[in-house]
C-alpha cells in the first residue's frame, strides 16, 4: 500500500471524491430473477390417448367437472404427466450466502437434488419455526435476492420473517441454477415445494409442526397450489396469487398450451375445496384483486381467508404485511394454528411508517495489512491505482446501501503525533474532528460536507486508524439525501475494524 503523510492522505481523499461519479455510474449487475435459454423440442412425445385418462375426460364438461373426477388435487396432480413444449433451464451460478446467517444446501426431490438457502442452525438445542418463501417471477433459481435492499414499496425478499427471528428457507426449483429437470411453469414446482418441506422437517433444529409457506405473485400461486396439495404447512401466506394460470405471463409457459388439462392442473380456482391449512390470500386493490375476488366468490372453504387492501398494488402490500405476519407467526405457539388476521390490522400495518432494516454484513480481510472489517454483503472490493481499494454495491438502487462508496488506503505514520497533526490540518478544511479509539487502536474520526461541481452536496466521513507502524484510511462518501441511513452502515463498519 502507498505510504502517505497526512497532507497527501487528505488530497487523495478529495481526489477520490471527484471520482465518485465515475464509480457510481459504472455498469453493475442488475437485480432480477434467473432466466433460461429457450430450447424448442424437435421431437415431442405424443401421449397415448388410449392410456391417458385426462384425454378421455377432456370433453366431459366444464373444468370443474373435470376436477371432480378426482378425490383430491393431490390425486389428480400425481396421476397427471405434463407435456413440455419447450425444455428450458439455466445454469446461473449461486452466490455464497452470508456467513453465519444462511447455508447453501441441496434438498432431494423427484428430479434430483435442488439448491436452497436455509437458515443456519442456531445451535441452542431448540426446535424453531421456519418459513419457506417462494419469490415471484418465473426463474427457478436462487441468487442474492434475499439480502438486497428491501424497498418499502416493493419488498419481495420475504426478509421480514428472518429479520424478526424466524428461520427461513429459499428453495430453487427444477431447471434453475443448474438443477436437474426443466421449468414446468407451476406443475413440477409444486412437487419441489413439498420436497423442500420434507427436507426442512428433517432438520433437528426445525419444528416440523411449525413450518409455514409464503410466496408472492407467481410464488404466491405456487404456494396456493401447494396448500391445495397438502395440509402439512402450519399456515400459508399467498400474495398476489391468480385464480387461473392464464392470467400469468403466457410467454413463460413451457407446457403444451393446446391441452386444456395443462391449464386446469396449474389453476388454483379448480381445487379450492382441498385447502386444509389456514391459507391467507392478500392483494392490493390496484393489483390482481379481480383474481382474488373470483377465488373468494368460488370458495366455500373456511380455511381460505382473503383480504384486499385498498389503495395498494401488487407490490406495496409486501413490506408492511409481511412484518405483521412475521410477528403473528412468532406468536403462533399453540398445539394448533392460532393465527388471526383482520382487515383492520392489515390496514393499520399499511399505515405504518416505512422501516428498512440494517444490511446483512459480511466479513472481509486485507491480508497484507492484517486488517479485518465487515461491510454490507452486496458490496464488492475493487482494486484501484496506487493500491487503493474501492468498495461499493454491485447494484444501483436508489438507497443508502447501494449508493454509498468506501475508499480504503494505507499509510505509515511519520511520528507519534501524526493523528494530532492530521486533525489540525482537517480542521482547516471545515472537518469536524474527534480523537477516538477503535477496538483499542488510536484513531481519528472526521466528517464534512463536500460540494460537487454541479452543486450537489456529498457527506464524507474520514476515519484513520493506526496499528503500530501501519495506518489505514477509511473514506466514506454518500449523497446528503442518504446521510442518515448511511451513517448507520458507516458506524457498523467502523465498529468492526480489527487487526490480526
Amino acid at each position: 500500500m502507498k505510504i502517505l503523510n497526512y497532507r497527501t492522505a487528505v488530497a487523495a481523499a478529495l481526489a477520490m471524491f471527484c471520482a465518485l461519479a465515475v464509480s457510481c455510474g459504472s455498469p453493475q449487475a442488475g437485480k432480477g430473477h434467473n432466466g433460461g435459454e429457450e430450447a424448442v423440442l424437435k421431437d415431442r412425445e405424443q401421449a397415448d390417448d388410449s392410456k391417458n385418462p385426462f384425454r378421455k375426460k377432456k370433453d366431459s364438461g366444464s373444468a370443474q367437472d373435470f376436477a371432480e373426477n378426482f378425490d383430491s388435487f393431490a390425486q389428480a396432480h400425481d396421476a397427471f404427466t405434463t407435456t413440455l413444449a419447450r425444455k428450458e433451464k439455466d445454469n446461473n451460478p449461486i452466490p455464497a450466502p452470508p456467513d453465519g446467517l444462511f447455508d447453501l444446501i441441496h434438498y432431494p426431490s423427484k428430479v434430483g437434488d435442488l439448491a436452497a438457502y436455509i437458515s443456519c442452525d442456531p445451535e441452542d438445542g431448540q426446535k424453531h419455526p421456519l418459513i419457506i418463501w417462494v419469490v415471484g417471477g418465473w426463474g427457478n433459481g436462487i441468487d442474492d435476492f434475499p439480502w438486497v435492499y428491501p424497498e418499502w414499496e416493493d419488498d419481495q425478499t420475504g426478509s421480514a420473517f428472518w429479520q424478526a427471528g424466524l428461520l427461513a428457507m429459499y428453495p430453487s426449483f427444477r431447471g434453475g441454477s443448474g438443477n436437474p429437470g426443466y421449468y414446468e411453469a407451476l406443475f413440477g414446482e409444486v412437487d419441489d415445494i413439498l420436497s423442500a418441506y420434507e427436507y426442512a422437517a428433517s432438520l433437528p433444529y426445525v419444528d416440523p409442526d411449525r413450518i409455514y409457506l409464503g410466496g408472492h405473485s407467481t410464488g404466491g400461486t405456487r404456494a396456493l397450489l401447494a396448500s391445495e396439495y397438502t395440509d402439512k404447512f402450519r399456515a400459508v401466506f399467498c400474495f398476489g396469487a391468480v385464480d387461473e394460470i392464464k392470467y400469468h405471463n403466457n410467454t413463460q409457459f413451457t407446457f403444451d398450451t393446446g391441452r386444456e388439462e395443462e391449464y386446469i392442473m396449474r389453476s388454483p380456482i379448480h381445487w379450492l375445496s382441498n385447502v386444509k391449512s389456514p391459507t391467507y390470500l392478500i392483494e392490493g386493490s390496484e393489483g390482481n384483486s379481480q383474481n382474488l375476488k373470483r377465488i373468494l366468490e368460488a370458495s366455500q372453504n373456511d380455511s381460505i381467508h382473503g383480504f384486499i387492501i385498498p389503495d395498494a398494488d401488487h407490490f406495496s402490500v409486501l413490506a408492511p404485511v409481511t412484518r405483521l405476519l412475521a410477528q403473528k407467526t412468532l406468536a403462533d405457539t399453540g398445539t394448533r394454528p392460532n393465527i388471526s388476521v383482520t382487515q383492520e390490522e392489515l390496514e393499520e400495518a399499511m399505515a405504518q411508517a416505512p422501516a428498512i432494516p440494517n444490511p446483512v454484513m459480511s466479513s472481509r480481510s486485507i491480508e497484507e495489512l492484517g486488517l479485518n472489517f465487515s461491510c454490507p454483503y452486496v458490496w464488492e472490493i475493487m482494486p484501484e491505482e496506487d493500491s487503493h481499494l474501492t468498495l461499493y454495491s454491485r447494484y444501483e438502487g436508489d438507497n443508502a446501501w447501494d449508493m454509498s462508496v468506501l475508499y480504503l488506503s494505507s499509510y505509515q505514520p511519520e511520528e507519534d503525533t501524526y493523528l494530532e497533526g492530521l486533525a489540525e490540518y482537517l480542521s482547516q478544511y471545515n472537518y469536524d474532528t474527534e480523537s477516538v479509539t477503535i477496538n483499542g487502536h488510536p484513531a481519528l474520526d472526521a466528517s464534512t460536507m463536500l460540494q460537487s461541481d454541479d452543486g450537489e452536496n456529498f457527506y464524507q466521513r474520514y476515519v484513520a486508524v493506526e496499528n503500530g507502524s501501519v495506518g489505514v484510511d477509511f473514506t466514506f462518501v454518500v449523497h446528503e439525501s442518504y446521510q442518515e441511513e448511511a451513517e448507520i452502515i458507516f458506524q457498523a463498519i467502523i465498529d468492526s475494524i480489527s487487526f490480526h
